[in-house]
């Protein structure tokens, strides 16, 4: 028979893991209720200790982003507005040179 490799939604590992660390069962517990192999949880378990820091964010997607976007999009906006006004002058300036 082949070995069939099962996917598990990200909100049962964090299930899993949160009851292992947060010391409501052993890993082997955990394991047997869930009937996934213990070394599977321990994995789950690294990696979520290894990205736990992850959680409290740091430099996300704060005010102080949102604020940055709207400054860059203005500033699109009028070197859009900048680039036509020159566009119609450089076609003015060279009719003009033309006569």
């Amino acid at each position: 028979m082949a070995n069939k490799q099962r996917n598990y939604s990200s909100e049962f590992k964090a299930k899993v893991v949160l009851e292992v660390v947060g010391g409501q069962r052993t890993i082997s517990e955990a394991s047997r209720a869930h009937k996934v192999h213990s070394s599977v949880i321990n994995r789950w378990r690294n990696e979520f200790l290894k990205q736990a820091h992850l959680a409290f964010g740091g430099k996300g997607m704060g005010e102080d982003s949102e604020e940055k976007i709207a400054e860059l999009e203005r500033m699109i906006g009028r070197l859009t507005m900048e680039l036509a006004v020159a566009k119609k002058a450089s076609a003015l300036w060279s009719l003009n040179g033309s006569e």
